[in-house]
């Protein structure tokens, strides 16, 4: 295996991996490259090896062990506080680094190795949805969180596949903005985490400082598990205050790791700290609480286990220390990984009964139940579509057919897996967020309402010769984001890409021009506008054209009226004609004629929507009328009574969430109501204040920009759609010029 003293799970797929025979262990033969790719990657439970036959003699489930032995992992922390190096580090103790060279070394297999540049090779594993990692026997599977919080959908995925996480916090920058951001989101999701101070060798390191920021303005119930030996340039290395140990990382890359009796200079503070951490934990944990109370020695086996139980139960942060560049602290941690957070089975996740309108239903986190598995990550590699699969419950067995909930589409399988592991797959076409069954049961992992996107961007390539591979990234991004929408507009034939607003849209744009060195330009965001009626009108209108041979002749009347609020769809037709006043077979023609109208207002050119359209009588000629008179018939009768049906424009409103520290929140507030918002809440956290409010899409352009300069950069901000309202008669008259005026310039 080469440096590092692996452990027998790697050594499987080392040997499954290597050997040109039938492996000795799973009696099959070696596997092709491609599905070699994914066990170098990944972990696969080898169901042979004996564990299902002795299931019947032993009364413990046959999967209780490898399910103990399994953790699903994050690491988020702010920009620049050593998420990369840390994993990095972490990857490099536990072999798989030295691993993945080798791997890609052999036979050039990988998902994403070779496409990489050189700066980005060393980024390789982080960028990777999951990669696997083995420690003390245990399997570790980190899984990439996303940085930014603009994609609602995306971050949900990401929380709901990991049990745990790893929130890195600078020992320098202390808590920032994007570690409150992220850390909400863990909390929204009751996601158990450990906090790890890093960058304990730089100036102007204070690890007690973080600590207090965390508790502060984190809300964190937290307690140091360490103390530092020196800071900054003589950092040395860790006093354990579970154990009560000192450890020193030794050799070239701090990969010895040396356990000394703490220094004598330092064992008061030790066990302050030591007192301190059991105190904080107790508050949270009967069982300890009571050991404290009656005064009775503390082990450290008691105070490991009250840790664990507080940790998981989300009561509790322990906090870790090191510096990952210098390579200390990073074992310490891993071990804590093992230690504190939950494996699948202690972690609560449910799915939606689609037979039930979305009632959420609770897993059982076992392999004994049904299956149901989530994709949660594509990723564009040499063989094609790479899925990342989470399974949540049940067991993928070899030659098995699984089902697509949000399709239908059946998939033959060919890996093995349980429920808690997280497995890649070749050759499955599907999106991002798909949910996978046997198909006894209708469940999925996220819900199959999508929301509508709320502003669109034109973009195109600028050379011509790059048009296959911006088409390439668009049809990518949408299987990966169902947010994201592409479209072309009929009138100038450009193309539209449509999403969740302003940022959404940038980072996608750079995307075309980051992955595939496509360059766009790309046009105004334009909102999406929406036209509805306000009152019933009438319609009674006679297409009749006489041209030399057939004519074309066609009748249509009823009336067009507002569908009521709630309504389910957006359109509705409703033939209300008695007897044959026109043929049946027209019928179709003239309901797709009206919805051909609809797509277009006359207002501002936006689809009208929430309508009702009733067909009441009409005429047809036994040689003139054709479905195309009637669809004609129909458009023309759209337009011509829509006017009268007092149409309006609606805007999309967005739910915008602040949290701006409290000296800057009239400024915020006053800006809120300049851009036409409605503030609807206001709480104070701590010394920040929170607004919620609903404001215009359309006065929400370059907002992070502003809400910076108002607030020094300590401010920020999330926005989601919340529902499409009537615009104010100033403002639809000025849209309505706007569009004009576009109009004649054409």
């Amino acid at each position: 295996m080469g440096r590092f003293p692996t452990p027998s799970g790697s050594r499987l797929l080392y040997t499954l991996y290597n050997s040109p025979r039938k492996s000795s262990l799973s009696g099959s033969p070696s596997p092709s490259p491609a599905s070699a790719a994914l066990l170098g990657t990944f972990h696969f439970r080898n169901f042979s090896s004996g564990n299902l036959a002795r299931s019947n003699e032993e009364k413990e489930p046959w999967w209780k062990e490898s399910m103990q032995k399994l953790r699903n992992i994050g690491i988020s922390a702010h920009i620049d506080s050593g998420k990369t190096t840390l994993t990095e580090r972490v990857l490099f103790y536990t072999g798989k680094i030295h691993e993945i060279h080798e791997v890609r070394g052999r036979d050039g297999v990988g998902a994403k190795m070779d496409s990489m540049d050189l700066e980005r090779e060393k980024g390789i594993t982080i960028q990777s949805a999951a990669t696997y990692c083995t420690w003390n026997g245990y399997q570790v599977n980190i899984i990439d969180t996303p940085g930014h919080v603009d994609f609602t959908i995306e971050v949900e995925r990401a929380l709901r596949v990991l049990d745990g996480a790893i929130l890195v916090l600078c020992s320098v920058g202390g808590v920032q903005s994007q570690s409150i951001t992220v850390d909400r989101q863990m909390r929204r999701y009751e996601v158990p985490r450990l906090a790890f101070i890093n960058k304990l060798d730089r100036m102007g390191a204070d690890p007690w400082k973080v600590l207090n920021q965390a508790r502060s303005k984190l809300r964190h119930n937290s307690a140091a598990m360490q103390v530092p030996i020196g800071l900054e340039e003589d950092f040395k290395g860790l006093i354990d205050l579970v154990q009560l140990k000192a450890y020193y990382f030794r050799g070239t890359s701090g990969e010895e790791v040396v356990a000394e009796d703490i220094p004598a200079d330092m064992e008061a503070l030790a066990m302050d700290k030591r007192r301190e951490l059991i105190e904080v934990v107790s508050e949270v944990d009967d069982k300890l609480a009571e050991l404290f109370l009656n005064e009775e020695p503390i082990s450290s086996t008691d105070l490991e286990e009250a840790i664990r139980r507080a940790t998981i139960a989300q009561k509790f942060i322990p906090v870790f220390m090191g510096s990952a560049f210098k390579n200390k602290g990073v074992q310490p941690l891993l071990d804590a990984v093992l230690n504190y957070l939950p494996c699948p089975v202690e972690v609560n996740n449910y799915a939606l009964d689609q037979t039930k309108n979305e009632e959420k239903v609770t897993l059982s986190g076992t392999p004994d139940g049904p299956l149901v598995a989530l994709a949660f990550k594509l990723e564009e590699g040499r063989f094609g579509q790479l899925t990342y699969l989470r399974i949540y419950e049940g067991i993928i067995r070899k030659g098995d057919f699984i089902i697509n909930v949000n399709t239908g589409k059946k998939v033959k399988d060919i890996q093995e897996a349980h429920a808690g592991q997280i497995v890649a797959v070749f050759g499955v076409d599907c999106a991002s967020g798909d949910t996978f069954t046997d198909g006894s049961v209708k469940y999925t992992m996220t819900s199959m309402n999508v929301p509508e996107p709320v502003m669109s961007l034109a973009v195109q390539p600028v050379s011509k010769d790059s048009g296959g591979q911006f088409s390439k990234a668009l049809n990518r991004f949408q299987r990966e984001d169902p947010t994201f929408r592409v479209g072309l507009d009929p009138e100038s034939g450009q193309t539209i890409i449509s999403g969740m607003g302003e940022l959404h849209l940038d980072i996608y744009v750079e995307r075309i021009k980051r992955e595939y060195k496509v360059d766009a330009t790309v046009g105004k965001p334009r909102v999406n506008f929406r036209e509805t009626v306000t009152q019933r009108a009438e319609f009674d209108y006679l297409h009749k054209k006489q041209t030399g041979g057939q004519g074309q002749y066609g009748r249509v009347c009823g009336y067009i009226e507002p569908l009521p609020p709630g309504s389910s769809t957006k359109f509705e037709f409703e033939n209300l004609i008695v007897g044959q006043a026109i043929p049946s077979n027209f019928i179709p023609a003239i309901e797709k004629g009206f919805k051909e109208a609809a797509n277009s207002g006359s207002l501002i050119g936006h689809p009208v929507e929430n309508i009702r359209i009733c067909l009441t009588d009409g005429a047809s000629h036994a040689v003139d009328s054709s479905e195309l008179a009637f669809k004609l018939a129909a458009i023309y009768a759209f337009r011509k009574c829509y006017t009268a049906a007092r149409p309006v424009i609606l805007e999309p409103v967005m739910l915008v969430d602040l949290k701006v520290p409290i000296e800057f929140q009239g400024t915020v507030a006053g800006d809120i109501n300049k851009r036409k918002g409605t503030i609807v809440g206001n709480d104070q956290d701590g010394d920040d204040s929170v607004i919620t409010a609903h404001v215009p899409l359309n006065n929400m352009f370059g907002y992070s920009t502003s809400l910076r300069s108002m607030t020094q950069g300590k401010g920020e901000f999330t926005m989601e759609y919340k529902e499409h309202l009537a615009v104010s008669h100033d403002v639809q008259a000025q849209l309505v010029n706007n569009y004009k005026g576009t109009k004649e310039a054409e």
